[in-house]
């Protein structure tokens, strides 16, 4: 029997889990890096602190112990986890999807696993999309998972950036049976005339990686 919410499946989260990297990256120490101030930072933004990867670090590495510590809450083992939605724009590589690395790295054998990109909203895109996988009834356990590795995409010497991103990963198995609450909705919007506003212009097939897009800085945010 599955419980019912304005006659369909109950849709909900099950678990959750987050991992951000040791290194704290704090106002003042911004201050001796580039043209800014603790109040000018907070007046703008509100953030205090921020966590910074370290040498070697990946972003899978991130987005496996935040999807672990999910599975963990939920109680649910990874050889149950139908479908892996991984939500970044910063994968450990082109090809292939990162959410392939997660997947082996979590043993979730059966799993389906792919990569979006939307940016600051890719959990919210993430989560809307694991809904309708599971409002169909193909699948039980969904996990998804936001995860970026701004940091080294950065150009530290913008003020007007390099305060605002860092790095970290946060998880949600969501999952479809008798559960005693439910998402109720959610809603997607894209204003694509301000898709100019932060960019990384290299990297993609307009700019390609080389060493010139790499030297002119086509390749930070």
């Amino acid at each position: 029997m599955i419980a019912k919410t304005n006659g369909r499946p109950r849709i909900g989260i099950t678990g959750l889990g987050c991992y951000v990297p040791d290194r704290v990256l704090d106002n003042d120490e911004l201050e001796r890096l580039v043209d800014t101030s603790d109040e000018w930072i907070m007046t703008r933004t509100g953030i205090r602190e921020r966590r910074i990867a370290g040498e070697g670090e990946v972003m899978s590495q991130f987005a496996t112990e935040a999807c672990r510590q999910a599975l963990e809450a939920a109680g649910v083992p990874p050889a149950d986890v139908d479908l892996i939605i991984c939500a970044t724009v910063t994968p450990d590589m082109p090809i292939p999807a990162t959410s392939c690395t997660i997947q082996q790295q979590l043993g979730c054998v059966r799993a389906a696993a792919f990569d979006m990109q939307a940016g600051c909203s890719g959990f919210i895109y993430a989560q809307s999309v694991a809904k309708q996988f599971l409002l169909t009834g193909r699948y039980q356990h969904v996990l998804i998972v936001g995860a970026e590795l701004l940091s080294k995409f950065l150009d530290w010497k913008d003020r007007a950036t390099c305060v605002i991103f860092a790095d970290g990963a946060g998880a949600a198995l969501m999952s479809r049976g008798e559960l005693p609450r439910g998402v109720l909705s959610s809603v997607l919007h894209t204003d694509g005339s301000m898709s100019d506003l932060i960019v990384m212009t290299g990297g993609g097939t307009k700019h390609p990686p080389t060493e010139a897009t790499v030297r002119s800085a086509l390749v930070k945010i």
